[in-house]
């Protein structure tokens, strides 16, 4: 038998920092993508070592395991999220995509000692093309959302790269985390059927929080604020678990820093499964 799981990255609008405390976000999927093959074998494992613990510990049966990856590690575009979901639809097959979901985080924590929480694999599974997926973490439930023309977002990327077991946590304040997560909430909320100025003014405020919350960068924060103030740029944000990585900037049209491409929301998991 040979299975096959494909996974793509995600970019996440809004909703930074609160999948851990029962709030919202809205990420969409981008058709830069992770593929697992796994080859049945009569016994063993076969493969790149954290793949195969990754595998074992989702109760992989006997594979030789092979991996290719267009999206960048470290850069808050969820790659060990893709790789863990595409472990366990490896594993599996076809699953309740909440399932998926959930071992995916159980193993990432186990193996990757990511303490991360369901905001990049829900992206994952759930993601249609043209739509962004609002989903509120108090209870798990999804809302396609769709991505109106005018919002067009790139990525730029910061250079200052983050270890993947490095805290996500970031204040230990209370009263500065609450502010964050009950500010980043009404956010995500004022988005829907926003104006790309209007959503822009959202972002800039939203990396504002991230900022306080201390889980953003002095390097990163020196560029958002440069990018913030280029002409034709709407807003601009830290993005991902912080530290570093890529930055989100929306733009008023595709000549604006035409270097870097837009990214559509793509379609979400793909599940194959050949028989040899």
């Amino acid at each position: 038998m040979h299975r096959r799981a494909s996974l793509p990255a995600r970019i996440n609008i809004l909703g930074e920092h609160t999948d851990y405390a029962g709030g919202l976000a809205l990420p969409f999927a981008v058709n830069l993508r992770l593929t697992l093959d796994a080859y049945a074998l009569e016994d063993g494992y076969e493969g790149d070592s954290t793949v195969v613990e990754l595998w074992r510990s989702a109760g992989g049966w006997p594979a030789r395991l092979s991996v290719e990856s267009k999206i960048p590690i470290g850069v808050g575009m969820s790659s060990s999220a893709a790789l863990c979901l595409a472990v366990v639809l490896g594993v599996n097959g076809a699953m309740d995509a909440q399932e998926a979901c959930k071992e995916a985080q159980r193993i990432e924590h186990e193996v990757l000692k990511t303490p991360c929480g369901l905001l990049d694999q829900m992206a994952m599974m759930y993601a249609k093309e043209g739509f962004a997926t609002m989903i509120d973490f108090s209870n798990h439930s999804t809302e396609s959302i769709e991505l109106p023309s005018s919002w067009m977002f790139k990525l730029v990327d910061s250079g200052v790269h983050r270890q993947l077991s490095q805290t996500y946590q970031g204040s230990a304040d209370q009263k500065v985390r609450l502010a964050h997560i009950n500010s980043e909430n009404k956010r995500v909320r004022s988005s829907l059927g926003a104006s790309a100025p209007d959503l822009g003014v959202l972002l800039n405020a939203s990396h504002a929080s991230l900022k306080s919350l201390g889980v953003s960068h002095p390097d990163v924060d020196e560029q958002v604020k440069k990018l913030q103030q280029t002409d034709g740029v709407y807003g601009a944000r830290m993005m991902g678990g912080g530290y570093g990585g890529m930055i989100l900037v929306l733009v008023e049209h595709a000549q604006v820093l035409p270097n870097y491409p837009v990214y559509r929301a793509s379609h979400g998991s793909i599940l194959e499964e050949f028989l040899e």
